[in-house]
């Protein structure tokens, strides 16, 4: 079983700063905000949400297949997916402008400034999704707007089971779209804070919204998550990490792991178990890990 993975293709400049935001930014001056950070550490990494999430689907032996666009300077990361051997045939070339580009700086807190510039993913949309008998399995994370609402409609047409996973793509959307993404999608993934704003768009809090699918799952960092199914709540806990290194990559780690889990046909409580294994692994660690189920359970 494959499965299609909508979303970004960026590259990712992440950086450390040794100190806290808030002694920086003084609240009652935001309005001649100039602030400077001094960032000893930095590297640049191959990511956007449908390639994170489809190196940890193939790290724990799924068969991800991303659907995403990228600029004139993609080739490095075409060579990337390819010696991974995850497969670059949904994968758009754009002459005409740049790769997604993600710019991360996270403080000791693990609070983050995040400035992204959109890029090729822009034209996500023109990428088509039509019955496979290989994929049996998708998820809309975010991408461009215009692909997402395309690509829900596709996924829906062509009769594959997919997680709507709206991330930070979700303010794009106003109610009616979201109660359109709820009504086509099998699963829904948000964040805690991200499930508030769900709600209050849609009016339809977390026990209705898992009436209307098989299940909703809201992530809550290091509480665990909440997995919803026919209106009742049950909390997986969470899995203390080693060490909190670095946050970043943790949400699509986890929904990677759901992703395997799905391909399994296991139950949405044993996905999110693994799930939280996947993030506490990830949050122990910079940049990209090797790992297996079976390093996992």
């Amino acid at each position: 079983m494959a499965s299609l993975i909508c979303g970004s293709l960026a590259f990712d400049t992440i950086m450390s700063f040794e100190g806290r935001f808030a002694d920086q930014i003084l609240a009652d001056q935001l309005h001649i905000l100039n602030v400077s950070f001094l960032v000893p550490e930095l590297r640049r990494d191959f990511g956007g949400c449908a390639g994170n999430i489809a190196y940890s689907l193939k790290a724990l032996g799924g068969e991800p297949r991303p659907m995403a666009a990228l600029g004139r300077d993609g080739g490095e990361y075409i060579s990337r997916l390819q010696d991974l051997g995850i497969s670059t045939q949904h994968v758009l070339a754009v002459e005409d402008t740049y790769t997604a580009l993600a710019m991360i700086m996270t403080d000791r807190d693990n609070n983050q400034i995040t400035a992204f510039h959109p890029g090729a993913m822009a034209q996500a949309h023109r990428l088509q999704i039509k019955p496979d008998p290989q994929v049996r399995l998708g998820i809309i994370s975010p991408d461009g707007r215009d692909a997402m609402l395309l690509h829900a409609e596709q996924m829906k047409a062509a009769d594959i089971p997919f997680v709507f996973d709206p991330g930070q793509g979700l303010p794009m959307f106003d109610g009616v779209e979201l109660r359109r993404f709820i009504d086509q999608a099998t699963w829904v993934t948000v964040n805690d804070y991200e499930g508030k704003m769900l709600s209050d768009r849609t009016g339809l809090d977390s026990a209705a919204i898992s009436r209307q699918v098989r299940g909703l799952i809201v992530t809550l960092g290091a509480q665990g998550c909440e997995v919803w199914v026919d209106g009742q709540m049950t909390h997986v806990p969470p899995v203390a990490p080693t060490a909190v290194v670095d946050p970043t990559g943790c949400g699509d780690a986890w929904r990677g792991a759901l992703l395997y889990g799905l391909e399994q046909g296991w139950d949405l409580l044993r996905c999110a178990a693994l799930g939280n294994r996947v993030g506490a692994r990830k949050i122990a660690h910079r940049g990209p890990q090797n790992y297996t189920v079976a390093d996992l359970l």
